[in-house]
């Protein structure tokens, strides 16, 4: 069941996309080659709690860490370890956090110094294709018609997109109804609501879609070492149009990006 949030609620829900926004702009402050993701987790920890939120992974279905950090071939669920970052690498940084009972769920894939203009693009596809879902995430839609953007989007380049993991409703529960596949059929699935509150993030590898779990029971990879990239937003129906509560305007604004993706994004949505 679809648990639809008040006005009042979204905003609340906003405060806890923002604090993990605002996770992901410090955390690219730090990323750099020599780094590694176990230091990167403990000073998110610190963050988010002077923010005055609790972490939403930590010790959620028993995960032992603040931050999910998937690099290179890992595609989710990637354990923090102590093995540094390296020039060359990406790495998916996926955050929650609890504020006002609601939780905020967010991520973003970063580039450790240069990387190839083959992961470039599989990054800006992937990105893209997170826009393409949300501006599908209209009423008189179904969830079949976000997974159909991002699916069509992602196949045209040639890429895999991940069918065993999934988007999800977002609340007072880290995961509620509906499932957000990133593939589906027009007009297929659930309807979409006002006042839904939802993750949408799609999960694109540059080769198969198949992935494997490793033996610590956390980290999704792809089937073939290949990389894949992830990318997420806090999103809600208002007045029947999708309505982005994450921002990643600080991750811009620590690396020196000039970006206007999500006010483009409004404008155009908004003008449908």
């Amino acid at each position: 069941m679809i648990i639809t949030k008040t006005r009042e609620e979204i905003e609340l829900m906003r405060e806890s996309a923002l604090v993990v926004s605002k996770t992901l702009g410090m955390l690219a402050s730090e990323l750099k080659p020599g780094v590694t993701t176990k230091a990167l987790d403990k000073i998110a920890e610190e963050f988010i709690r002077d923010l005055g939120a609790v972490p939403g992974f930590l010790g959620l279905y028993g995960c032992p860490s603040t931050l999910l950090t998937s690099v290179n071939e890992a595609v989710v669920h990637g354990l923090p370890t102590d093995k540094p970052l390296k020039e060359g690498d990406i790495v998916a940084i996926d955050c929650g956090a609890i504020k006002n009972d609601f939780y905020g769920d967010h991520a973003y894939t970063f580039t450790i110094g240069e990387v190839s203009p083959e992961i470039e693009k599989l990054l800006t596809i992937t990105k893209e294709s997170l826009y393409k879902g949300i501006a599908a995430l209209t009423i008189g839609n179904r969830v079949g018609d976000v997974g159909y953007a991002i699916q069509q989007y992602t196949e045209a380049e040639g890429y895999g997109v991940v069918r065993e993991l999934v988007g999800h409703g977002l609340g007072k529960k880290l995961h509620e109804d509906p499932e957000m596949p990133n593939y589906g059929r027009r007009g297929r699935g659930k309807k979409l609501v006002e006042g839904m509150v939802v993750a949408i993030e799609p999960m694109i590898n540059m080769g198969t879609h198949r992935i494997k779990q490793l033996e610590d029971g956390w980290t999704i990879v792809t089937a073939d070492g290949k990389p894949s990239a992830h990318f997420e937003h806090d999103v809600a129906i208002v007045e029947g149009k999708p309505e982005i509560l994450s921002t990643f305007k600080y991750i811009y604004q620590a690396l020196g990006i000039t970006s206007n993706e999500e006010d483009a994004f409004r404008k155009e949505v908004l003008t449908v």
